[in-house]
């Protein structure tokens, strides 16, 4: 792994949990890895302990009036170096039909999945800005989901998470534009159907397989990978 200094938020469980534990497992873990979490989580304890570069910083994805603080806290702990790798995990499933569907549910999904990544992005960037002025590869990694493919879509419902995802990768393509004259690489995700609380029990893999996928493309991804819609396999994605 080439990156030095990663957040990973949404880190307390599911997908989050496991990039924390295979980024901590790799030979060459990064310098400082700060997981996020909303409340208490033993499992990111106990990791912690054993784990002298693991940081846990608390991050309420709307409570936009605390990002000054979070960065503060991120900027005490990386330094001069720059954030290297920020991937944003952290979201959030309203299953909603047609029948079923309101408008707090579709805005409620929005915010939380795209519009918050977003305005983290944004606070964070002098920290992206500053690791991309070194040569180093400066990632953001936007954990999407092929729910948010609109060729993708056979099924229909899911209204407030479908546009949630789709919100989140129009957001992805205008940073990659705003970003690429600073070296800064944003890709969106599509994990997998994943055996998660939010994927439940009939998915088709595990959070082993689709984070230790994710980790590769991450580490192959380059300037050619920029605004690039892609899987855990490496595959791209139609929007």
């Amino acid at each position: 792994m080439s990156f030095k200094n990663i957040i990973v938020t949404g880190a307390n469980r599911g997908i989050g949990l496991e990039f924390v534990r295979q980024l901590l497992k790799q030979s060459n873990s990064p310098k400082n890895l700060i997981a996020t979490t909303r409340k208490q989580s033993p499992e990111l304890d106990s990791l912690k302990s054993t784990h002298n570069n693991l940081h846990i910083l608390n991050y309420d994805a709307t409570n936009y009036d605390s990002y000054d603080d979070f960065v503060k806290q991120v900027e005490s702990i990386v330094k001069n170096e720059g954030l290297d790798l920020l991937i944003n995990n952290a979201g959030m499933a309203i299953r909603s039909t047609l029948e079923t569907v309101t408008p707090k549910d579709i805005l409620t999904n929005v915010e939380v999945n795209a519009v918050a990544p977003l305005m983290l992005t944004k606070a964070l960037l002098p920290l992206l800005k500053v690791s991309a002025a070194t040569g180093r590869k400066t990632l953001v990694a936007n954990i999407s989901s092929a729910m948010g493919s609109i060729d993708d879509n056979g099924l229909g419902g899911h209204y407030a998470y479908r546009a949630s995802k789709v919100t989140m990768n129009m957001f992805t393509k205008s940073l990659s534009v705003d970003l690429k004259s600073d070296n800064i690489i944003v890709m969106t995700l599509h994990p997998g159907w994943v055996v998660t609380d939010m994927g439940g029990p009939n998915a088709l893999i595990n959070t082993e397989t689709s984070v230790s996928g994710l980790l590769d493309v991450f580490n192959k991804a380059d300037m050619s990978s920029n605004g690039k819609f892609v899987d855990f396999a490496g595959k791209e994605r139609k929007w």
